[in-house]
């Protein structure tokens, strides 16, 4: 009688102590679940447009970096190389590459300035305008190289150049002067050259 009642006792603690375990085991669950899913629903926003709710949700910036820093390669090069034969016009242009680029880039302008290009595209009525082939982006190094060709149109023949230049890439705060948040470092000019040089008839 006393062994069953023992028996009966050290069945009863065992109970009580898988028990006891597996509601531990469940609420650790529950607690893993339900902090899982906060974290997941502050990924997501709703956000109002004429009183319909779009859902917003959050990314994580580094998934879309080297989109941001093909991007920024094009748009500084673009304000850098297309140009028309307005004085205003050129120094606002650079000034805005100016935000996009190091020490480098103000280096080339200085040249290019000296060398007279800038008083060549006033006078000859040039309009410039480039086109981008490609980036080929190495985003472990941030390294870039660009490859694009640059149209010369001036009064008295039309000039197709190609350009190739180089650089690397810098994470910087974004602003207003610099919204993708990067800085382009030591650029320089690898290739510049004409690839055709059409004239045009004067008469």
């Amino acid at each position: 009688m006393i062994k069953n009642i023992e028996a009966k006792i050290r069945l009863a603690s065992l109970i009580v102590l898988v028990s006891f375990l597996t509601n531990i085991i469940i609420s650790g669950l529950v607690c893993f679940c339900c902090y899982n899913l906060v974290l997941n629903s502050r990924k997501s926003i709703y956000v109002l447009d004429k009183d319909v709710p779009i859902l917003a949700k959050q990314t994580d910036v580094t998934n879309n970096r080297p989109a941001e820093y093909r991007a920024h390669v094009d748009l500084f090069h673009s304000i850098f190389f297309n140009l028309t034969p307005d004085d205003k016009f050129i120094e606002y242009q650079m000034k805005r590459s100016m935000y996009l680029v190091d020490e480098s880039g103000v280096q080339q302008y200085n040249n290019l300035k000296e060398k007279g290009f800038f008083t060549s595209v006033l006078s000859s009525s040039s309009v410039l305008t480039l086109q981008t082939d490609s980036v080929f982006l190495d985003p472990q190094r941030k390294y870039f190289r660009y490859y694009g060709k640059q149209k010369i149109d001036r009064r008295s023949a039309t000039v197709l150049r190609s350009l190739v230049t180089e650089g690397y890439l810098k994470d910087i705060p974004r602003s207003e002067n610099n919204p993708h948040g990067v800085l382009i470092m030591n650029w320089k000019t690898l290739e510049n050259k004409d690839l055709e040089n059409v004239q045009k008839n004067t008469f």
